[in-house]
């Protein structure tokens, strides 16, 4: 009987391995899953999570740049708002009038023109050594809105000269944009040309 029992234990111990050797490789597998899944599914909201502040690095990006430009656009308005200063004052303003219809008037190197100052339009037939027929337009004048200037046409009103103020502050604005964006906000790492 001894020997019997032993012969039943060894027995029953390879009866109990071979289902215990089966549970533990389901066990195995189900845990090697489990990790497969779980892995899946932080890589999956990581992805979420970095798109997530991705987008929201990219709306703070973009309210700071409209913030850039309307910090911009108030200098420009501003900076339009003291050129109706300079209107004021008359002798000043008839010089830099007399330049911009002169320049105007270089610009379109046309025989015949329509300006509104007189005394600039001798200095262009002297430096230009030919006679021009220029006329001062009696019937529409500069807008409203306009801080001052003058607006030069050719014969036919086909081409035209803006020496406007504003026209001029457009110019002036749009060149130095660069250096202003760069003494406003430091210079832009990103940028390779400065045209």
């Amino acid at each position: 009987m001894p020997m019997c029992r032993s012969r039943l234990s060894i027995l029953w111990l390879l009866l109990n391995k071979k289902p215990m050797k089966k549970a533990e490789e389901i066990d195995a597998k189900a845990e090697e899953e489990f990790n497969i899944e779980k892995g899946h599914l932080v890589q999956t909201q990581s992805l979420k999570i970095m798109e997530y502040y991705e987008k929201k690095e990219k709306q703070i990006e973009l309210k700071v740049l409209r913030a850039k430009d309307d910090l911009i656009a108030d200098l420009l308005n501003e900076a339009k708002q003291r050129l109706s200063k300079v209107v004021k004052d008359t002798t000043k303003y008839q010089v830099l009038l007399d330049g911009l219809v002169f320049q105007g008037l270089h610009q379109l190197l046309e025989p015949q023109m329509t300006a509104e100052v007189q005394k600039a339009i001798l200095m262009y037939k002297i430096a230009a050594k030919k006679d021009v027929d220029v006329q001062i337009d009696q019937e529409s004048y500069l807008r409203e809105e306009r801080a001052g200037g003058v607006e030069i046409y050719n014969g036919d009103r086909k081409i035209k000269v803006s020496n406007t103020l504003e026209s001029r502050l457009d110019l002036i604005a749009q060149q130095m944009m660069p250096e202003v964006q760069g003494a406003l906000f430091g210079a832009n790492a990103n940028r390779k040309f400065l045209d």
